[in-house]
C-alpha cells in the first residue's frame, strides 16, 4: 500500500536547526548553491537549502521535481553515518522523494559534472 504525504512542507520545529546550518554551511555545499542551485539557476527550478522536510533536513530540496540533493562529507563514512543515512533516505522516498548524492570531494573538484548529472536527471524527469 502506497503512503500518502502532504508534509513537504516547512517542519516549523526544524527551523532553528535548519537556521543554524544554513549559517553553517560546508564549502562543497555554499559552492553548490552559489554555483549551481540559487535563484532557479538549475534548468529554472527552486531549490531550497537545509529544508526541513518530515522529520529530516535535507541539504537541498526542490518540491516541484520532489527531489533532494544530499552533500556527503568524510564524517559520512568515518561515524558509520551511512547506516543513519539509509534509513532517512528510505524514510523520505516512502514520501515519494528521490535523492541524488554527492561527496564533498566530486562538489570542489568535478562541479561540472554534478551538474550535468543534475541537469540528466531533470531533463529526464520532467
Amino acid at each position: 500500500m502506497e503512503k500518502k504525504y502532504d508534509n513537504l512542507s516547512y517542519n516549523k520545529k526544524l527551523k532553528s536547526l535548519a537556521r543554524a546550518l544554513r549559517k553553517n554551511s560546508t564549502p562543497a555545499e555554499i559552492r553548490m548553491w552559489t554555483e549551481l542551485l540559487r535563484a532557479g539557476q538549475m534548468k529554472g527550478f527552486t531549490f531550497l537549502r537545509q529544508r526541513p522536510v518530515g522529520n529530516y533536513i535535507a541539504d537541498f530540496m526542490c518540491k516541484e521535481l520532489k527531489l533532494i540533493i544530499e552533500i556527503d562529507g568524510e564524517s559520512h563514512e568515518i561515524e558509520n553515518k551511512w547506516y543513519k543515512d539509509k534509513v532517512r533516505q528510505r524514510e523520505l522516498e516512502e514520501m515519494g522523494l528521490t535523492f541524488l548524492r554527492f561527496t564533498n570531494d566530486e562538489v570542489m573538484t568535478d562541479l561540472r559534472n554534478v551538474e550535468s548529472i543534475l541537469e540528466y536527471w531533470i531533463e529526464d524527469h520532467i
